[in-house]
């Protein structure tokens, strides 16, 4: 696989988590306008410290400031990250920790908004959807901009619980619920097989997706399985390296993804090669499937690769990377947008099915344990079956 880069950048696809790339500090001469600014902030600062009436430390007022500058810009993706908050991004994208294992967001109401939960985590368990929305956490009620304060509290120690006020706008119903914590392991790959056809699910894509996926893939490969089923519904992202090497092993050579920056340059552009799996493919995708998992498939699906079964995608089609400071402290900042081969921008959008599939409201779970139940692997299975 080619990869083509304008400036050397590890960039990350996924709602809510994301990884460092490199630090810079640019040291600069301050102009009149800045020296203004400066001292207006100074202003402010000393004000508090003088007349508030209650005490606040001065680092909380540091990241206080920095983080309501990032929030003028009204972007749900991008932020100030403190020190502590870089630590658990790293951590999440690579290693485990404990909670309840789903992805939000901010969304454009202010809202806490359930991107996916992570299956066969606690939260899938407990029954939370795409799109849902955490009103309450222990009781007490959050917004948006409240949505860190509302994970450390979701966040704690295995086996305790934590009560979630969740309102599902499908059905217009709150649920209450109580849901114990667990070790999230991110084990991103599953496989199985069903009848002569390959399943393999990507929960995620980390760092360590792509080895993950080839290990299964290869496996299936020795069954000698007719085609193959890739499930990508309720993938929140992940990794652009990791994404792109799994999408080299199934498509023929060509672009498999691109990004432009604000001045319509290429920032990065990915190439698959020639060597390809050549048995049939049908991809399964959601609306939890957002990012990394929104580049898959739309590769799939432009290179006429597989059909996509299931029901319109997220619809993040832009890209974050990570700036980190030499204090700990970091920058996350919204600096592309990318296109499918096509050449099309599925931000606000998403990625139609070729074949859409409703699943029911009482379904318990999706995926292979829950094949019975679950119409939309069902129809993946039929469709696969006509093209083997």
């Amino acid at each position: 696989m080619k990869k083509f880069l304008k400036f050397v950048l590890v960039v990350l696809l996924i709602i809510g988590t994301n990884i460092i790339t490199f630090g810079f500090v640019t040291k600069n001469f301050l102009g009149a306008e800045d020296q203004e600014k400066f001292l207006k902030l100074k202003l402010v600062e000393n004000k508090i410290k003088k007349d508030y009436l209650y005490e606040v430390k001065d680092e909380d007022l540091r990241d206080g400031e920095l983080k309501g500058m990032v929030a003028a810009l009204k972007d749900p993706y991008s932020e100030y990250l403190t020190e502590e908050d870089l630590k658990e991004m790293n951590q999440e994208t690579t290693g485990s920790f404990y909670g309840i294992g789903f992805t939000v967001f901010k969304n454009e109401n202010n809202q806490i908004e359930v991107v996916s939960p992570i299956k066969g985590t606690p939260a899938d368990k407990a029954g939370i959807k795409p799109k849902d929305i955490v009103v309450k956490v222990n009781g007490k009620p959050f917004t948006g901009d409240e949505m860190k304060d509302a994970i450390k509290i979701i966040k704690g120690e295995k086996g305790s619980k934590v009560h979630l006020t969740i309102y599902r706008p499908s059905t217009k119903k709150t649920l209450e619920m109580d849901v114990e914590r667990d070790e999230i392991k991110i084990e991103t790959v599953i496989s199985h097989k069903i009848e002569n056809l390959g399943y393999i699910g990507i929960i995620q894509f980390n760092d360590h997706t792509d080895e993950e996926f080839k290990t299964h893939l290869d496996k299936l490969k020795k069954e000698n399985v007719k085609g193959l089923i890739l499930d990508l519904r309720g993938n929140p992202g992940g990794t652009v390296s990791s994404v792109v090497k799994v999408a080299d092993m199934l498509l023929p050579e060509g672009t498999i993804v691109s990004a432009k920056d604000k001045n319509h340059k290429i920032v990065f552009e990915y190439k698959s090669d020639k060597d390809q799996y050549n048995k049939p493919i049908v991809v399964l995708i959601n609306e939890g499937s957002a990012s990394a998992s929104e580049i898959l498939s739309g590769a799939i699906k432009d290179f006429k690769r597989g059909k996509l079964v299931g029901a319109k995608s997220f619809g993040k089609g832009i890209v974050q990377t990570v700036f980190p400071f030499q204090d700990g402290t970091g920058v996350k900042l919204t600096t592309s947008e990318y296109f499918t081969p096509s050449g099309e921008n599925i931000h606000k959008i998403g990625i139609k099915p070729d074949i859409e599939v409703k699943l029911k409201e009482n379904v318990k779970g999706i995926g292979y344990e829950f094949l019975k139940q679950d119409t939309q692997l069902q129809k993946a299975i039929e469709v696969l079956k006509k093209e083997v």
